[in-house]
Order: structure tokens, then sequence, then C-alpha cells
């Protein structure tokens, strides 16, 4: 039995492929996780699925400027979701919009636009669907370089600003309070996230990438109140969806991207049921006759 467990774990490690797709689905994992952290907590889960759908147009350019070049796709699609997310927080602070009306707006309108260029396109129809759905697979060794790469720059910008970030998540008026540089840092988030956006472009693809981002947050949301170590539950959570859904994607054949996001739902309704205080089980165990309970919010 041990034997055989073994062998389905190492067996799949002869290949490349699957290799590259591991340490590629792990880094997605890890990095969505941690800014869906903020996602959760902020109530910006519309945001991370208008950005996935709003680099659709600099995919599409991506692939008529370059003739079809990995790498350029990806520079597009990143320029693409910067300029998104810079665009939503300018929209939303100069006319005086609710920051959800203008992620609307530019969503609409870059989706549009990204099916209008596609809508000209012939020869790379194959290649957009593997962008729309995900193939973690098919990760090359510059894919990974560039994933590990945009990675380590959201991890890095998000320890040394974790307390700016952490304040001005839970308390805004604190930060105008102590004088902290509140507007560049809410650009900075909207910017993260982006970048998170990009990165599981190969991994879950554009149409799943959303729940990589709010799904282990979300999980882990349930599992403590303390905000750093939902961050550091997300983040392995993130990362165990990854490999657990490639394995199961290698071994039942089906898609990779859905795999993942499909372990990540297993996550969560595990937590939804059993997390100490706030699962749905524990709850019905724990309640009184005619006391009410009440939920607790997560904390610094």
């Amino acid at each position: 039995m041990i034997a055989r467990l073994v062998e389905m774990i190492l067996g799949p490690l002869q290949y490349p492929f699957m290799v590259r797709g591991l340490i590629a689905a792990t880094l997605v994992g890890a990095t969505c996780a941690v800014m869906g952290s903020y996602v959760v907590l902020r109530g910006l889960a519309f945001l991370g699925d208008a950005l996935a759908h709003a680099i659709l147009p600099g995919v599409a350019l991506g692939y008529l400027v370059s003739g079809g070049d990995r790498a350029a796709v990806f520079v597009w699609a990143l320029a693409t979701a910067i300029l998104t997310s810079i665009g939503i927080g300018a929209i939303s602070e100069r006319s005086k919009l609710r920051e959800d009306t203008a992620v609307g707006i530019l969503f609409a309108g870059m989706f549009a636009l990204g099916i209008a260029l596609m809508s000209t396109m012939r020869n790379y129809a194959v290649d957009i669907t593997h962008l729309l759905f995900g193939d973690v697979l098919g990760v090359s060794a510059a894919d990974l370089w560039f994933t590990a790469a945009v990675s380590a720059v959201v991890i890095i910008l998000v320890l040394a600003t974790y307390k700016e970030l952490l304040i001005l998540t839970f308390d805004p008026l604190l930060a105008a309070t102590l004088r902290l540089p509140t507007r560049a840092l809410h650009y900075l988030l909207l910017v993260l996230i982006a970048l998170a956006v990009v990165v599981s472009l190969r991994t879950v693809g554009i149409a799943l990438m959303v729940a990589m981002l709010v799904t282990p947050a979300a999980t882990a949301s349930l599992l403590t109140r303390r905000f750093g170590r939902m961050m550091a539950i997300s983040a392995l959570l993130g990362a165990l969806s990854g490999v657990i859904g490639l394995y199961a994607s290698f071994y039942v054949r089906v898609a990779s991207g859905a795999a993942v996001v499909l372990t990540c739902t297993a996550f969560f309704v595990l937590a939804l049921l059993i997390a100490p205080e706030r699962g749905l089980l524990w709850r019905h165990r724990r309640a009184m006759p005619g006391e009410a309970n009440q939920g607790q919010g997560t904390t610094l």
C-alpha cells in the first residue's frame, strides 16, 4: 500500500513538464492566496474577476504584435492588468464614483475590446483557449521563470508594506491619522492584485482566475481570526490545491485548471463544515435552544 502510494507520488515526477507544472502551481497558488487575503477582507472579489477578464485585450494584442510569442503575450497581459488596476483607482477617486462602478465600467469595456480583437484573429485560437481555461502542464521553462519572478516581486512588496497595508485594510481612518500614504498604498494593492492575476494565466486561466484569489483566503478566514495566520494558511492551502489538483489532473485526465480550482473548493467546503467555532457542524453541535450564534470577524 505504502509502496503503491510512493509510486503514485514519484511516478509523474519523471516527466519534466509535470515537475515544471508542480512548481508553477505551487507558486501561483501561494501568491494568489496571499493577495486573496486582502481581496476577501476588503470585499474586492469583483475586482479580481474584472482584472482577470480585462487582460484579455492585452493577451490578444500580444499575439497580434508578436505573432504568437508566449513571452510577449505575458508582457502585454501584465501591462494591461497594471494599467487597468490604476485606471480603476483613478476613475473611482477623481469621478467620485463607487469603486465597484469603476470596476464594472472598465471590466465591460476591456472585455469587449478583447473579444473584438480576438474576432480578428484566425491562427491562434487554440493558444488563447489555453489562456482562458489554463494549461499548467504546458508551462515552459521561460514561463516558470516569469512566474517565479512576478511571484517574488509580489511577496517581497507585501512583506515590505505588511504593516501599512494591514492598517489600511482594517482601519482606513487610522491610516490617514498616522499620515500613511493611503492613496499610494491603495494603488499598490491594486497593482499587486493585478500581478497575481497575470501570474495565474497559464495555471488556471482567465475564466477560473478569481477562484485562486478568493477561495483559499475565504477558507483560511474560517480557520483563524488573526490576519497573519489567515495569510499563511491561505498560502498553504493555495499551494496544496495546486499540487493536489495537478496530480488529480494527471491521473483522472481532467483539465488541470479545473482540477486545481475544484481542490480549492473542496478545502472550502470541508472548512465550512468542520472549522472550529465557525463550521456549520461545529455551530450546530454547540448551539443552545433559543441562542443565536454570531460569527466573529478577522482581527489584526
